[in-house]
């Protein structure tokens, strides 16, 4: 489905770092030909074996990228915000895409179609500038994951990434904590306890799928002790 110039398509990209430096009119040819796809919570976004056709970002709502061994075991590596981008890399190597992307709660994907994203990739250089900034955050975001798997406890590894959300922009972060425990390794019950142990010390607050950050600097101190 295509949107219309009149949807939140032209706020979202006037954001972008490498919209306004374009040419007038590309930048209304991108508005005209933007993609959208919306799911309910729990529903595919994208399925894993399908053919890449967008650089897709999240509009509203939140989703998270996953993958399911052959017994059945879910294993969610990245929990995507509304106004933050996934998947560059698969889509400048080519080929389908290796994961699940599944709403986390009603969801609209906004997409840049592929000959677009191809082609800023090969002329516009804001555009290559900011996915080089994207891939090294991702990369950063996978050294981060290692570690923490490898090194964190679960207290830290909870920290972890209530922080990766507050860095963009969330303090209130509307998740189960089934969910968190498919971001963080960790089971929903060590989930559960490490979250009430840190309400316990006022630095988050927890409602119905909802925790909401009192004191980041209390969780950055909990990761800087190493």
């Amino acid at each position: 489905m295509t949107l219309d110039s009149r949807t939140p398509a032209r706020v979202f990209l006037s954001q972008q770092p490498w919209f306004g430096s374009m040419d007038p009119s590309l930048r209304e040819t991108l508005i005209n030909d933007m993609l959208l796809q919306r799911a309910s919570r729990g529903e595919l976004l994208v399925r894993r074996g399908t053919p890449v056709d967008a650089w897709w970002a999240v509009l509203s709502g939140m989703a998270k990228l996953q993958t399911e061994g052959r017994d059945g075991r879910v294993s969610a590596f990245l929990g995507v915000p509304a106004g933050d981008w996934f998947g560059e890399g698969t889509v400048l190597n080519g080929g389908p895409w290796r994961y699940d992307v599944v709403a986390l709660r009603d969801t609209t994907l906004i997409g840049l179609p592929l000959a677009h994203f191809h082609h800023l990739y090969q002329t516009h250089l804001p555009f290559n500038h900011y996915l080089i900034a994207r891939l090294n955050l991702r990369l950063g975001q996978a050294m981060t994951a290692i570690e923490a798997g490898r090194l964190r406890t679960p207290e830290e590894r909870v920290a972890q990434y209530l922080v990766m959300f507050l860095g963009s922009g969330m303090r209130k972060i509307t998740l189960t904590q089934e969910d968190f425990g498919h971001l963080t390794g960790l089971s929903r019950q060590t989930v559960n306890r490490v979250l009430k142990a840190l309400e316990a010390k006022g630095w988050i607050s927890l409602e119905f799928s909802r925790i909401e950050v009192l004191q980041p600097d209390a969780l950055q101190a909990l990761l800087n002790r190493r």
